[in-house]
């Protein structure tokens, strides 16, 4: 598609809120991005227009079958005052791998990557200053076309939005309470594990519920067929310091390839560290704690960055890891990502793009 972009700005603006209130996910800017895709067109119409609903037919596939993928990444308002994407290309190319396993018709990378630029750029105003906050980008994909029965749709609408944020946990940075499950299942190989698609997240739900009920914050699943094997906690991937050893599970088709997972892996092996993606058991980590190993467990995605793990429970049994504090690499690493995405350390490989 080479269409220019069009834009419409809208004639209201909407109050914007102060840093200090800012939740995650509750409060949308004024504008949206918006592209149409038809089996006989491809994408087409790219524009840019008032924040506001959408129009779907009560047949529309999406509503039916589920077929959606998303994505989400963020711009942050740096220390100089300029406005930084982090790896926005990278989030481009997982949310067309998420496409294609969905059957969902890929974008031109460049357009994708241009409607996150564009529609930054236009409600720039709304990225929160303070550092913790951000302004968290949401890209979509759905199936619009209208129709009862399982197949590929043959529209689709392309949609992006904007929200300012704070912390994602309301604990922040202080270490969160995870509860592993073996009860339930979040994904088995060859499914769609990997794809950052709505239904994996409603599948998630049940657990979660429970777990909170509990008094924890999220759920670590299992592997679905040993339910042995550590797969993903619920909003993020899952690294465990056993020894001087850091691992990590494989990205085999079950997990989320996940952002900050990459660049958490780029930067400690930049460090010379013992880094490993193999697969790690839940009774390894369970014996690990019980020699005095188990060293530090923290999750790391978009919307929390680097998340420590004061507290696993397993099958009744709770965990404390390093006596429920943050642990050194766990701050190193949050120090090290934060610096580059609000511009107060290099940026030698070049993860964030400027808008």
């Amino acid at each position: 598609m080479t269409e220019p972009i069009r834009i419409n700005r809208s004639s209201t603006r909407k109050p914007k809120p102060k840093d200090a209130d800012l939740g995650f996910g509750q409060i949308f800017t004024d504008h949206m991005f918006v592209a149409d895709f038809q089996e006989e067109k491809g994408w087409y119409d790219p524009r840019i227009e008032p924040y506001g609903p959408l129009s779907l037919d009560p047949a529309t596939a999406v509503l039916h079958y589920a077929q959606a993928v998303f994505d989400g990444l963020k711009a942050f308002r740096g220390v100089d005052g300029k406005i930084r994407l982090f790896r926005p290309q990278k989030h481009v190319e997982r949310m067309n791998n998420s496409a294609r396993r969905l059957c969902i018709p890929p974008l031109d990378a460049d357009l994708a990557l241009q409607s996150l630029v564009k529609v930054v750029d236009i409600d720039r105003d709304w990225v929160p200053s303070t550092v913790g906050t951000s302004l968290y980008i949401r890209p979509t994909i759905i199936a619009s076309e209208p129709f009862l029965g399982v197949r590929p749709a043959k529209s689709y609408i392309y949609f992006v939005i904007l929200s300012p944020v704070g912390a994602y946990y309301p604990e922040g940075m202080a270490p969160v309470k995870i509860l592993v499950v073996d009860k339930y299942v979040r994904a088995v190989d060859g499914g769609v594990g990997g794809a950052k698609t709505s239904g994996n997240y409603a599948a998630s739900l049940f657990a979660s519920d429970e777990a909170k009920h509990e008094g924890f914050t999220q759920v670590l699943w299992l592997d679905g067929v040993h339910r042995k094997y550590l797969d993903e906690v619920g909003t993020m991937n899952i690294m465990v310091k056993i020894g001087d050893e850091i691992i990590t599970p494989p990205l085999t088709g079950t997990i989320l390839p996940g952002v900050t997972r990459d660049s958490t892996l780029a930067l400690m092996r930049k460090w010379g560290l013992k880094v490993s993606e193999r697969q790690v058991s839940i009774d390894e980590v369970v014996e690990a704690h019980g020699r005095g190993t188990l060293a530090e467990v923290w999750g790391t995605g978009t919307a929390a960055v680097i998340s420590p793990v004061g507290e696993l429970a397993y099958q009744g049994k709770r965990m404390v890891i390093n006596r429920g504090q943050i642990g050194p690499l766990t701050q190193r690493l949050y120090d090290a990502i934060v610096a580059i995405q609000y511009g107060k350390a290099p940026d030698p490989d070049g993860w964030t793009l400027t808008i």
